[in-house]
């Protein structure tokens, strides 16, 4: 959580939600009031007031795949949110909470550079089946807050440059950028790319799909 005057800073708080705190929900759409009023309760801890705020801004989730960018929260936005139209996730709450703060207000929800940004090339999305194409989901608001900070450091904007970036996280994503968008990534959602703490990663499959086969004529016989 961060609020910003501008470009600067004002304060920003990390949040972490323990196992034993979410454990009780049977769903991530149910965490959205506690998500919520914990922001709230950190917002009041420090004395200010939702009124001062001119836009709320929230993770962009699982939506439909789409180019990097700001988008409004709107009515459609938030139907597909709350469904999981591409997978339920964590931050598919980001545009929910945002909306919910911002509306009773009378201001505008947005989202910037969610996880579905795919600007992937054709040659990019061959996989090695023919009825199955690659897919675009990464940290992409990362990866594009990192390749603008660079860019500004070599005197050259984002969309005349090119990079490699990598997110090390919970999650790992490794993109290629050339002239403002990511051409090429992995799906770190999927377990695509480099293992980390939460994802299995690129995995010798013969072995287990062997396992499981085994399994299988075990429990048949």
């Amino acid at each position: 959580m961060a609020v910003y005057d501008g470009k600067e800073l004002r304060f920003e708080e990390e949040m972490r939600h323990s196992y034993e705190e979410l454990k009780h929900f049977d769903s991530i759409l149910e965490q959205l009031e506690f998500r919520k009023s914990k922001i709230l309760e950190r917002l009041a801890a420090r004395d200010f007031y939702l009124e001062e705020l001119d836009a709320v801004v929230g993770r962009g989730g699982l939506l439909r795949p789409l180019k990097g960018g700001t988008y409004e929260v709107n009515d459609q936005m938030v139907k597909d949110l709350q469904i999981g139209v591409s997978g339920q996730h964590a931050s598919n709450l980001g545009g929910l909470i945002a909306r919910e703060l911002s509306e009773p207000l009378g201001k505008k929800a947005y989202i910037v550079d969610p996880v579905v940004v795919d600007e992937l090339i054709p040659v990019a999305r061959i996989s090695g089946h023919k009825d199955y194409e690659r897919i675009s989901i990464f940290h992409a608001l990362n990866h594009k807050a990192t390749a603008r900070k660079v860019a500004r450091a070599l005197s050259k904007s984002y969309e005349e440059s090119r990079f490699v970036i990598a997110h090390l996280g919970g999650g790992i994503s490794v993109a290629a950028h050339m002239n403002g968008e990511a051409i090429d990534v992995n799906n770190a959602l999927g377990g695509e790319g480099p293992f980390s703490q939460n994802v299995l990663g690129h995995f010798r499959y013969l072995p287990f799909l062997m396992l499981a086969l085994q399994k299988a004529l075990q429990k048949k016989g």
